[in-house]
């Protein structure tokens, strides 16, 4: 039988031998998320981000069945050229390693792979979440039942505009799953820095979020995950009014063509690429790079 055992980029190896900081990182951004060849290119960016902040990038994804934590930039150019790689949540891991397959993992499967790696800090985009007309559909994003059980860290730039946010926060609310705003008592909107909703708590410094992570493990009652939720500075944001446009347009055109599940996602953000002319894609990796650094600080935070 072949050997399914996790294995590790060296890079990451060595940081875990050396109790180094480490933050994980999906590839859905680079498989699905970003065109070519754009996703190669930020996918490396990153990875320099979170170096240059003082932590080790362990990208997670699977090549031939093999699911790496910390991709070698031959991995990570493979999945970001591919054709037919598939997209990993928690529930496909298996499969996917048994039937040989590529794979991208999920902010569900990547918080579950980083945490088995003993890695608890993970940097993205933004989550997934509770779906417009879900009390129908009843489609909402494994990223939030997996972040209930689920001890990590996630820093993002909230949920996807394109969802009902606030679904989502009341889900993460009877899910147990914290949720911090970094610098802001406003969740935000991914695109946009303010998505209209109050939170409960913020925090101001990667050393406040380590204390919250110390205090967790101390207690050990909450064994959930953390949101640390980073909006955009508002000059830096896609322009509001813009984003409420295309929005409205992208959930007509849904509609019309009767995109459901999974495509949802991939189909409103290509939507806003288009509509945009690029400007969503150029904030799209704004929020990623912001997010990267932010958690490698968290991380030699939280090492320290």
């Amino acid at each position: 039988m072949r050997d399914f055992d996790i294995a590790y980029g060296a890079e990451v190896a060595e940081a875990r031998r050396d109790r180094r900081p480490i933050v994980a990182l999906e590839s859905t951004i680079v498989s699905h998320g970003l065109p070519k060849p754009d996703n190669l290119r930020v996918a490396r960016e990153i990875e320099a981000t979170v170096r240059a902040a003082g932590a080790v990038p362990a990208t997670i994804g699977m090549v031939g069945g093999r699911l790496t934590v910390g991709l070698d930039d031959a991995e990570l150019s493979h999945l970001a050229s591919a054709e037919g790689v598939a997209k990993l949540s928690v529930r496909d891991i298996a499969v996917a390693a048994a039937a040989g397959a590529d794979g991208a993992t999920t902010v569900a499967a990547t918080s579950a792979v980083a945490v088995a790696a003993g890695i608890p800090i993970f940097a993205t985009g933004g989550l997934g979440g509770v779906h417009r007309d879900a009390s129908q559909t009843f489609d909402e994003s494994a990223d939030l039942v997996t972040l209930a059980r689920t001890p990590i860290v996630v820093v993002c730039a909230g949920v996807k505009s394109i969802l009902d946010v606030g679904a989502t926060l009341e889900r993460l609310e009877s899910l147990g799953v914290t949720v911090l705003g970094y610098g802001t008592r406003r969740f935000p909107g991914f695109f946009i820095t303010d998505s209209g909703f109050d939170l409960d708590w913020s925090v101001d410094s990667p050393e406040e979020v380590a204390a919250v992570i110390a205090a967790g493990l101390a207690h050990g009652v909450h064994t959930g995950g953390t949101v640390v939720a980073n909006p955009l500075p508002p000059d830096q944001q896609l322009d509001p009014a813009l984003h409420d446009r295309t929005l409205a347009d992208g959930l007509a055109l849904l509609e019309r063509e009767g995109v459901t599940g999974k495509a949802v996602t991939p189909f409103l953000l290509s939507h806003f690429h288009s509509a945009t002319h690029g400007e969503s894609l150029a904030v799209n990796v704004r929020i990623i790079l912001r997010n990267a650094e932010l958690a490698a600080r968290i991380a030699v935070a939280a090492t320290r």
